[in-house]
C-alpha cells in the first residue's frame, strides 16, 4: 500500500516484485540496481520501469538524497 500525504491519494501495489523494489529504493544507488536487486531479469526491466515512471510521475515515489 503506497499513501501520498499531499494528495491522500492511496494506491495499492498487487505486484510482489514491484513491492519489493520499492522497498530496495532507499538502500541502492538507482532504480536500476534495486529492480536487480528485487531479481527483475532484463525482459521485464522495461515493465518495472514504467512502473516506478508512473509513481515518480504521479510523485508517489520521490528522490532521496543525502542531507543538506
Amino acid at each position: 500500500m503506497l499513501y501520498h500525504f499531499g494528495t491522500r491519494r492511496l494506491s495499492f501495489c498487487k505486484d510482489p516484485t514491484l513491492a519489493a523494489t520499492i522497498a530496495l529504493l532507499a538502500s541502492h544507488e538507482s532504480a536500476r540496481a534495486a529492480l536487480a536487486a528485487a531479481g527483475v531479469s532484463n525482459k521485464d526491466l522495461p515493465t518495472y520501469e514504467r512502473a516506478l515512471a508512473t509513481l515518480a510521475h504521479s510523485q508517489t515515489i520521490v528522490p532521496y538524497g543525502p542531507a543538506t
